[in-house]
């Protein structure tokens, strides 16, 4: 599928030289509406030349004409048959220079956190060869004590839906395969929509971790509760005072002074 050639240009030489609606404007070049407004009040793309769309044979006058009568029509791009297949990428992925260096680690991450994917799906993501990818799986590669494995979605190398693609081909592979898969590997399966849409695992407050086994009831054995009876009951016995001084009674035989 052809692409439009300047979208925003495109979009100022139609704002200043047709009555078409901002609508109009904005499907055909890809923007949001209020941006192409924005470009009439002079706000947005301030200085950019416009970009005639007619002479660069992506639009004809009658369309243009046919959009003006009915504001309901939408413009449509001018067929090209020299950008026929232009979207399909062919050879490996480029990597740019200042991030190729971090393309070793990646390739451990992968290894690492989802071995389910094959070389090829691993080339493709990062733009490596297969002998750099199987030099990391074997742990031949020549710097792999400082390698340390980084998610190539947070380094740029690839996008998170195109790693999800690629997770979703290898589980749907494996299951065709009849492969058993354990608990960690399906959630390494997982996408991350489907990830983060989960409910969260109930987990122990941190101020309260080491307190599930605690309980009110007195740890000690029978044994101290005995000893707590017997308390209790000597307690009884001295709770009268003649009792408790057991003093004997004054007699005859008592000495005289």
């Amino acid at each position: 599928m052809a692409k439009l050639l300047h979208p925003k240009a495109t979009a100022v030489w139609l704002v200043d030289n047709t009555t078409l609606t901002f609508k109009q404007i904005a499907d055909f070049v890809g923007m949001h509406e209020l941006e192409v407004q924005g470009i009439a009040d002079g706000d947005v793309a301030t200085g950019v030349k416009g970009f005639d769309p007619i002479a660069n044979n992506q639009l004809t006058q009658d369309d243009i004409d046919n959009a003006e009568k009915n504001p309901l029509n939408r413009l449509k791009l001018k067929f090209n048959a020299a950008a026929r297949d232009e979207e399909k990428r062919r050879g490996p992925r480029y990597t740019p220079l200042s991030k190729r260096q971090d393309r070793p680690a990646s390739i451990l991450w992968l290894v690492k956190f989802h071995p389910e994917l094959s070389d090829g799906q691993i080339s493709k993501l990062v733009g490596t060869t297969k002998p750099t990818i199987q030099a990391i799986r074997e742990r031949t590669h020549w710097n792999i004590a400082n390698i340390q494995p980084i998610d190539p979605v947070a380094l740029g190398l690839c996008k998170q839906s195109e790693l999800d693609a690629a997770v979703q081909k290898a589980s749907a592979k494996k299951q065709a395969e009849g492969a058993a898969l354990s608990d960690d590997d399906r959630r390494k399966l997982l996408s991350t929509e489907q990830s983060l849409g989960q409910p969260a695992e109930p987990r122990i407050p941190t101020a309260i971790e080491g307190l599930e086994t605690f309980s009110l009831s007195d740890p000690r054995g029978d044994e101290d509760e005995d000893e707590d009876e017997a308390d209790k009951r000597d307690s009884r016995e001295y709770l009268d005072a003649d009792s408790f001084f057991n003093l004997p009674e004054s007699g005859e035989d008592d000495e005289q002074p």
